[in-house]
């Protein structure tokens, strides 16, 4: 029966038998010749067993024990019929709820990977699985309330990282505060509106797989400098004058053995960022840098470009001089290299929301389809191969951009487009930003 069938039906009983009653009553009262004595008690009796139905239903529901199946009629029976429903339902749902709780919690034992719930206030740990506990050394329940930050001693990105709350950032590589010999990584997922979940990776065995990849190429590189040292001097030895049917060949190994060569530069230099978890912090002064960036646009340009720089911060950064200019000139060399003559390259240094700066070179060149754009930052990928060789590309470039802009916390970003050109941006956060001494305000303007 619907609920709104039984309300109807026990209003409609009620009434008919409070009726009956109150009639009896007064007919009592009336033979016994009074009859307002006979309504009082009538009434007093009624609210008697309204009071003890209530009692009894306060009870089983303060005792947290559920009312039985009621078969009588009218408003109370109705009532606790009602009641005995609801808990009916809210029982059969904790149970599945604790089911499903039992189920998540053996998934979460099970899981490869450590995975750790905490308050995004303070970072104190709520909850973790068997996996954690082995990889952080931590213990249950003692551990429990702990700021996760304090299992890492000595270990300061940790407390920033989990203050700055970078869920597209993981830690890649961190020791392991049971183990130093075992490595792990951190990933941040938003679990709830006031909690974090911290998945630990085991990533010891990648790290080391890593480490030998570096090693490689960086030895075969550095093996490499020897005999394309010898190849360049013997082939400096041949004249095109006194061997003319050489000539053509000759010019080819050359340009052949300077491309090896610069590509043997640039995979130790990515090797050497690699390896270094962070740079020397020196001012760097960027008037002048811009005027350097704007005389190697020219010098590589040969007057085929337009070359704008616009100095619209009027402020300066804090880094590695030597390897920010790197990165720095390879986007510009980038956006010299695959613009067509007669077009305009812009170098813009300007602040962004937040407090931090941008330096963004645009270019008016072909563009990069938008499929392209997630990779073109790994490791020799080419959008279009014919045209990077024909420019003298290693596509190792924008690797080393970002694995620069990586160590001073800092990201590029990517706009580009079919026949709308490019803009590359190195963004540098608030921390990287300092105010322009006064010698750098009067060199000479580069806009």
């Amino acid at each position: 029966m619907s609920v709104s069938m039984l309300l109807r039906l026990a209003w409609r009983q009620s009434l008919i038998r409070l009726l009956l009653f109150y009639a009896f009553a007064l007919g009592l009262g009336l033979a016994l010749g009074e009859p307002w004595w006979a309504l009082g008690l009538a009434t007093l009796a009624l609210a008697a067993r309204a009071y003890w139905r209530l009692y009894r239903v306060l009870r089983f529901l303060d005792w947290r024990k559920q009312l039985r199946t009621v078969d009588g009629q009218g408003l109370w029976a109705a009532l606790e019929t009602l009641i005995h429903r609801r808990q009916t339902e809210n029982r059969r749902r904790s149970r599945r709820l604790v089911r499903l709780l039992r189920a998540y919690r053996q998934a979460a034992t099970a899981m490869p990977d450590g995975a750790l719930v905490i308050h995004r206030r303070d970072g104190r740990l709520v909850w973790f699985n068997k996996t954690a506990r082995h990889l952080l050394g931590l213990r249950y329940p003692q551990s429990l309330g702990e700021p996760l930050a304090d299992f890492f001693a000595g270990q300061t990105r940790v407390r920033d990282w989990l203050a700055s709350g970078q869920t597209d950032e993981p830690l890649l590589d961190l020791p392991s505060p049971a183990d130093p010999m075992v490595r792990i990584s951190l990933r941040l997922i938003p679990y709830s509106a006031r909690e974090w979940m911290v998945v630990v990776r085991d990533v010891t065995k990648l790290m080391r797989l890593e480490q030998v990849r570096r090693d490689f190429v960086a030895n075969v590189s550095h093996e490499l400098r020897t005999p394309l040292t010898v190849v360049h001097g013997y082939l400096d030895m041949i004249e095109p004058e006194e061997h003319p049917e050489l000539a053509v060949m000759v010019e080819e190994m050359r340009r052949q053995s300077q491309r090896m060569t610069q590509l043997v530069e640039d995979l130790l230099t990515l090797s050497r960022l690699e390896a270094q978890e962070s740079l020397p912090e020196e001012p760097l002064a960027m008037a002048p840098m811009l005027v350097t960036l704007r005389r190697e646009a020219e010098a590589l340009s040969q007057g085929r470009h337009e070359v704008r720089v616009l100095d619209e911060a009027g402020c300066d950064l804090t880094g590695s001089t030597k390897e920010l200019h790197s990165a720095f000139s390879n986007l510009v060399s980038n956006a010299i290299r695959y613009t067509p003559t007669g077009g305009r390259v812009t170098i813009r240094f300007e602040k962004v929301a937040g407090g931090g700066v941008r330096l963004a070179v645009q270019d008016t060149g072909y563009g990069i389809p938008e499929q392209h754009l997630p990779r073109i930052t790994e490791r020799f990928y080419r959008v279009s191969t014919s045209r990077s060789r024909e420019s003298g590309g290693t596509g190792l470039g924008l690797s080393i951009v970002k694995h620069v802009l990586s160590l001073h916390q800092a990201r590029l970003d990517v706009e580009s487009g079919v026949g709308r050109g490019s803009t590359f941006a190195c963004v540098f956060g608030p921390a990287r930003v300092r105010m322009r001494s006064q010698a750098g305000d009067d060199l000479e303007d580069v806009s």
